[in-house]
């Protein structure tokens, strides 16, 4: 059995045994298979896809390459959920989902990634927050759990390895809307981390990587399925991303908007994502017994400024400056923010999601190759939605830029991003159904 064969059979559209795909996965975890086969078996994958079977089998190849935790140890008695989202523009939930569940006293203990593309990770936006540790070892990881109740961290080389490895190659090799790959990577780090129950964040639309509704209910259902198949509680959500979710795009933006909402305040597309994805995890947690009442929960946390408390212990348990929450510019702040406005008074017809995340790469708020290094201060402030109603002279949106010259581009790449018609225009729906 060698690599090359395997890359092969998959190339020539065969279905791999679980013997090959453990072969393939271990060997490329321990090194001895090199990146540029590991990108060719991607995008072998890619293009002929793995049936069910399959993909059950490669997502437990990349949690043996490495350890395991047991969280029904360390919160006996309880349900610890994760949850996660498939990457989105504007896409900061985590930072406000989990202060909100674990103030409702639902233990979380999630695993991260960095930004793919155009969608920006969840680690890149604690690593602006000065002093932010996404590190921990599994020791640490299961004493904050323990004791506290919430856990952030990244996939450290002991558990998921091999998905470590290969998340970083697809990004930078065309593989990243596979929903194979996709549906492997997720749940082989909540596989590994040891969540019992988990909620599916899956976006659709321009601004995702499953850009229609039916893709996405299939990545969704294969995730399920897996979850199933492994004795776990999952549910995934169905949401519009053929706009920004929020008004912030970039990193420290980002924080920012998430710390609104944690106040009290924020856009309320955001405020609404965040609740519905907090009351699916209540519910799966056993704390809430139906949506309505985990919604109630969820809103009461946001209200009474529980959910912001929790967040401020969170930041202080990892090492993060707390007083940002009360002065943002102790994070970095870009040298130009230039307004963008309206040329004409109309209906906004669209806010293209995939635009402004493209032009996000380009400021340096994401990568276009995984050596890149993010610059956390860039990005966007997207002042409107689809439908709203605009007059000439309106700020659309707000580019935040380090460097003159990407912020000449971004200008560029942007005049069409916004669209604005005479006619009415209504709302995009916000969420397009549930796999459970």
């Amino acid at each position: 059995m060698n690599a090359l064969d395997i890359i092969i059979k998959k190339r020539d559209g065969f279905v791999l045994t679980q013997t090959e795909i453990d072969y393939f996965i271990q060997q490329y975890a321990d090194g001895a298979i090199p990146d540029y086969q590991a990108a060719a078996f991607a995008m072998a994958v890619y293009f002929q896809g793995m049936t069910p079977v399959e993909t059950a089998d490669l997502t437990m190849a990349m949690v043996k390459s490495g350890d395991q935790v047991d969280i029904a140890s360390i919160r006996p008695g309880e349900i610890v959920v994760d949850k996660h989202s498939t990457g989105g523009v504007g896409d900061k939930t985590s930072l406000v989902v989990l202060p909100i569940v674990a103030a409702c006293g639902l233990p979380v203990g999630k695993m991260s990634g960095r930004g793919l593309g155009f969608s920006g990770g969840t680690l890149d936006k604690l690593d602006a927050i000065p002093g932010f540790k996404t590190q921990l070892t599994p020791q640490q990881f299961s004493d904050q759990l323990r004791e506290h109740g919430l856990v952030l961290v990244g996939a450290t080389g002991d558990l998921a390895p091999a998905d470590r490895k290969l998340y970083a190659l697809r990004d930078v090799t065309g593989t990243v809307p596979s929903i194979p790959l996709i549906s492997g990577s997720i749940m082989s780090k909540k596989l590994a981390s040891g969540a019992q129950a988990i909620v599916l964040d899956v976006k659709v639309g321009n601004g995702a990587f499953m850009k229609s509704v039916d893709n996405a209910r299939d990545l969704a259902e294969m995730m399920v399925a897996i979850g199933k198949e492994t004795g776990r509680q999952t549910v995934a959500v169905l949401a519009n991303m053929d706009q920004p979710l929020g008004q912030m795009i970039g990193n420290v933006l980002e924080v920012r908007e998430a710390i609104d909402v944690l106040k009290g305040g924020g856009p309320q597309d955001m405020i609404e994502h965040c609740v519905t994805i907090a009351a699916h995890m209540l519910v799966l947690g056993n704390i809430a017994d139906t949506l309505e009442s985990g919604r109630s929960m969820a809103q009461t946390t946001l209200r009474e400024g529980y959910a912001l408390n929790k967040f401020r212990k969170w930041l202080s348990l990892q090492g993060g400056d707390v007083n940002i929450i009360e002065d943002a510019t102790l994070m970095a702040t870009a040298t130009f923010q230039q307004p963008i406005y309206a040329a004409q008074s109309g209906y906004v017809a669209q806010v293209n999601a995939l635009t402004f995340g493209e032009a996000s790469v380009k400021l340096g708020a994401g990568r276009a190759q995984k050596t890149d290094v993010i610059d956390h201060a860039v990005g966007f402030e997207v002042l409107v939605k689809v439908g709203d109603y605009v007059e000439a002279g309106q700020t659309l949106y707000i580019i935040h830029a380090n460097d003159g010259s990407k912020l000449a581009t971004a200008t560029m790449q942007l005049q069409n991003a916004v669209e604005i018609e005479d006619e009415a225009v209504d709302a995009l729906p916000q969420f397009f159904g549930v796999v459970s």
